[in-house]
């Protein structure tokens, strides 16, 4: 209802001021109401019991109407201007009322048990000295307000009864008049009151809302956001106590990145530094596997060992360069317009895949994509899908609109060649085993995840899905694992990718330059392979994550030896 503090403040403010104004003036007007009133009856009856005592007292008691006519209008000539009434037995034994003004009062405008309570005689003692006193009654007639009192005559009876009509309506003009003035004041109270909270509220909320920009600017990443502080009051107090966890949260933040960043460099320096004796033990490794028909059959099975060991550990120093390249930002994208059924073809013959690979891809599907990065995804998802799937293995291609309407098809229609509607590729790799467990799908692309934790050793690096994923992040992409039905099929992996990743690589790049990471990294600068990463991928499957694809110079160097090391289909 009061979404501003500000709001509420006033309104808070309003209330009590309101509160207080209209109490004071109620018990105020009440006081001097009471007061007004109390003053002019007290007077009114003072005066009328004195007449009665000079008047009334003294007529005979043989007295005729005449007699209390004039008794009634010397009463009535008093300074407190009522009207009077007299009520006697006459000579003859009637009763005569005589009023000091017949047009104005008479007996009949007073109240009945005024009347009785007047003429009620009561026992003399102690308490009660007399037998007759005098009463009052306030009544309102023709809507103004009258006092109406009575008495009788304390003698031998018959003796008179007398009885005043004052009117009230100058003491009730005097207390409207007390009223507005009450008002007025309660209104000016009340004005008053929200001018002072409308000051109060903005020199409250001044430095909450300066509390609340630097903490948006801090939650943006701007650590060294500080405030001004003045006073020693508790917003000031706050205001330190928000300075000192900005420094804290700052230099907390600056050790971790410096953490990161030198574990970064160490990861890199160490994987940099690796390649020179792996390239020397990898030469040393393939003329071994060449003569290994030669050896002595109780060394070869060692030699062979230490072949596959050797080609493990150069998988995973490639794979830790690469991943030492996202993590700082510098991987790029060089685009390129490919036939994605043509690329898809390369990367299954390549790998010698063609006979353990269905593909289902219309040609003539452009896209502008990194072809090596594109190798390096699919080259992963249908390694694996063939290690621990089992053959053959279904790739589909197709196209369709992006679910976030974030469209790029202008810049698809500048690819020459585009079949089809749609500006999103999606490939999915099916294979035919039993699926991945359901507690492992949340972790299939963490890094160095083992399924299983009692065959954590793999012949994969076990990064390559991840590495995967990442190829796909930089392209604006997702990469998601999912069962199919049963009955239908075992793992699939979705790819999604923009047809066009210009957009994301300009992004990137604008990116990079305003964070001042534009320059490549000393590891990219020194890849003499042509910054050829990885084509291996790695699993998380039960059974620990494998590369399953092998390098294409290997392929070249060994092409006797190709279909013994080719997984087109393995256990679990």
């Amino acid at each position: 209802m009061l979404p501003s503090l500000r709001l509420r403040l006033v309104v808070v403010f309003a209330l009590v001021a309101l509160t207080a104004a209209v109490s004071a003036s109620g018990i105020a007007y009440w006081l001097n109401r009471d007061a007004v009133l109390t003053r002019a009856q007290n007077a009114a009856l003072n005066d009328f019991r004195k007449a009665m005592e000079d008047n009334a007292g003294n007529l005979p008691r043989k007295v005729s109407c005449q007699e209390l006519r004039e008794a009634a209008a010397k009463m009535a000539r008093s300074s407190q201007n009522y009207q009077v009434l007299l009520i006697d037995r006459t000579e003859d034994g009637k009763t005569c009322s005589a009023a000091s003004n017949v047009d104005d009062f008479a007996l009949a405008d007073v109240p009945e048990r005024l009347r009785s309570a007047v003429a009620k005689k009561r026992p003399v003692d102690k308490q009660n000295k007399h037998p007759y006193h005098l009463y009052w009654q306030r009544i309102t007639l023709d809507g103004d307000p009258y006092l109406v009192g009575g008495a009788k005559v304390i003698g031998e009876e018959p003796t008179p009864t007398g009885y005043l009509l004052k009117s009230l309506a100058p003491e009730r003009d005097d207390l409207n008049s007390l009223a507005w003035s009450l008002g007025i004041a309660t209104a000016l109270a009340l004005i008053g009151a929200m001018l002072l909270a409308q000051g109060a509220a903005t020199t409250v909320l001044r430095p909450v809302r300066r509390l609340g920009e630097a903490a948006r600017r801090l939650g943006e990443g701007k650590l060294e956001t500080r405030l001004r502080v003045s006073g020693t009051d508790e917003l000031a107090e706050l205001s330190r106590t928000f300075n000192d966890a900005a420094a804290s949260l700052e230099q907390r933040v600056a050790e971790l990145s410096a953490r990161e960043a030198s574990s970064r460099r160490f990861v890199a320096d160490m994987s940099h530094e690796l390649r020179t004796p792996m390239t020397a033990i990898s030469a040393v490794t393939e003329v071994l596997e060449e003569e290994q028909d030669n050896l002595d059959p109780m060394i070869a099975p060692a030699v062979q060992l230490v072949v596959s060991e050797t080609r493990r550990l150069n998988d995973l120093v490639e794979n830790l360069m690469e991943v030492t390249r996202f993590d700082a930002g510098t991987a790029k994208l060089v685009l390129d317009d490919v036939d994605v059924a043509d690329q898809v073809t390369a990367c299954i013959d390549a790998r010698a895949w063609l006979d353990a690979v269905e593909l289902d891809a219309d040609r003539g599907i452009m896209a502008r994509l990194d072809p090596r990065r594109l190798d390096v995804i699919l080259a992963n998802l249908i390694g694996n899908a063939l290690k621990h799937g089992g053959s053959p293995v279904r790739v589909s291609v197709r196209t369709r609109e992006r679910e976030d309407g974030a469209g790029v098809a202008a810049g698809v229609a500048g690819v020459a060649g585009v079949a089809g509607g749609g500006d999103e590729l999606v490939i999915e790799v099916a294979d035919q085993g039993p699926g991945i467990p359901e507690d492992v799908l949340p972790h299939v692309f963490d890094r160095f995840y083992k399924a299983s934790a009692s065959r954590p050793r793999s012949e994969g690096s076990g990064l390559g899905l991840s590495i995967a994923l990442e190829n796909a992040h930089i392209h604006g992409g997702e990469i998601t694992a999912h069962n199919a039905p049963e009955g239908e099929g075992g793992a699939v992996f979705t790819l999604r990718l923009p047809r066009d990743a210009r957009r994301v690589a300009e992004e990137r790049e604008n990116g990079d330059r305003e964070d001042g990471q534009g320059q490549p990294d000393a590891d990219d600068s020194d890849d003499s392979d042509g910054d050829r990463d990885r084509e291996e991928g790695g699993d998380v499957r039960p059974g620990g994550g494998q590369d399953t694809e092998p390098d294409e110079r290997r392929d070249e160097r060994k092409n006797n030896g190709r279909d013994k090391r080719r997984d087109k289909g393995g256990e679990r």
